[in-house]
């Protein structure tokens, strides 16, 4: 990959004191919800803002975001230009608990800079972060202390966890929402001690985890709400005036986390749709059984179980219909020409999808 080939100069110069001054940055604009929950809109003109962009989880060979930035973080700037150049607006970034504290209220400091130079990288190619935290995906990143605490110092630590990433980068207008944690569950029956996480894997990694243990004879609702009030008081103690959401399961009741009552606590609701062929209406009717007075968010969607042309009419369709406001797929550092003729089914994959976002994009002027 050419580190220049999207001019990437300002941002090069960001990494290194010896290079030439970055150009002036055109400032970001604060993003905020319609007042009619209709969709988002720039804060300062009411112009509309659609969320199109890349879930920006991990590079080609599968390495996590975190596994790869210290020592690499030109090859993150180079992706962030590769993506706004496809047409992205916004970069979901997945932030995993145990990289960023060093114990239950203990931030770690250098996981905390590297963050702040990923949101100067941001700002310098103006696409918005979707902060998504409190990741488990490698069970070998998981503190042992971090599993064995209670609920109760469990949530304290979260707490803390979200505190510390607002207070260092929540001034930043790239910050565009805070999801506090993919795809979490509540249980029907007790868990195991220690039995935060699912008990098996997507590959290798766990993307659904436990917010309690037991409900001990408590309403889900209550109890997610009461999580995500904890949480978001910790951000606004920093950030004032941020959004919120929370990536859910595609089930119309969240897996505990019920929209209906959620959405409360939330500016948005962030739901993971892949759509299988054939069974587009399903989909849209799924989106439809999230639709809340407030905007809802496709945070992940992919071409897994679907062609080109289904994919296309869900994203169009879900449009058309305004059961969405915003799409987010994925972004995994390999550009069109790199993977154009594909070399096996994965660029294969990712060749149809690139080539749907980049057709589909809605904020593409004529």
């Amino acid at each position: 990959m050419n580190l220049f080939r999207f001019g990437l100069v300002g941002v090069v110069s960001l990494l290194c004191v010896s290079c030439d001054p970055a150009p002036p940055l055109v400032p970001l604009e604060t993003i905020k919800t319609a007042a009619n929950g209709s969709g988002f809109v720039v804060a300062s003109t009411g112009q509309t803002f659609i969320p199109w962009g890349f879930n920006y989880d991990h590079d080609w060979s599968s390495r996590l975001l975190e596994d790869y930035w210290t020592s690499e973080l030109p090859v993150v700037a180079e992706d962030f230009a590769e993506m706004k150049a496809l047409g992205a607006n916004v970069a979901r970034v997945h932030l995993q608990f145990g990289k960023f504290m060093l114990a239950p209220n203990q931030p770690n400091p250098a996981a905390l800079e590297r963050l702040e130079q990923l949101v100067k990288i941001a700002e310098q190619m103006r696409v918005y972060l979707l902060l998504t935290g409190l990741g488990c995906y490698k069970k070998e990143d998981v503190p042992a202390w971090y599993d064995a605490l209670s609920e109760t110092d469990r949530w304290a630590a979260q707490a803390q966890f979200w505190g510390a990433v607002a207070a260092r980068v929540g001034s930043s207008k790239a910050i565009f929402a805070y999801d506090l944690v993919n795809e979490p569950v509540i249980p029907d029956v007790p868990r195991p001690p220690g039995g935060w996480l699912t008990d098996t894997a997507f590959g290798n990694r766990y993307f659904v985890q436990y917010i309690v243990l037991d409900k001990a004879g408590r309403n889900s609702s209550a109890i997610a709400r009461s999580w995500i009030q904890l949480m978001t008081a910790a951000i606004r103690a920093h950030d004032p005036d941020p959004l919120f959401t929370v990536g859910l399961l595609p089930f119309p009741n969240g897996a505990g986390f019920e929209p209906a009552e959620v959405v409360k606590d939330l500016d948005f609701i962030s739901v993971h749709v892949y759509p299988k062929e054939n069974q587009v209406d399903a989909s849209l009717d799924l989106l439809r059984s999230f639709q809340k007075n407030k905007p809802v968010l496709v945070e992940e969607t992919y071409i897994l179980n679907i062609g080109q042309t289904g994919l296309a009419d869900f994203l169009g369709r879900s449009r058309s219909l305004a059961l969405a406001s915003g799409w987010i797929g994925f972004y995994w550092g390999k550009t069109l020409e790199e993977i154009t003729p594909p070399k096996d089914v994965f660029e294969a994959l990712m060749k149809n999808w690139l080539e749907v976002f980049k057709a589909l994009d809605p904020n593409r002027k004529p």
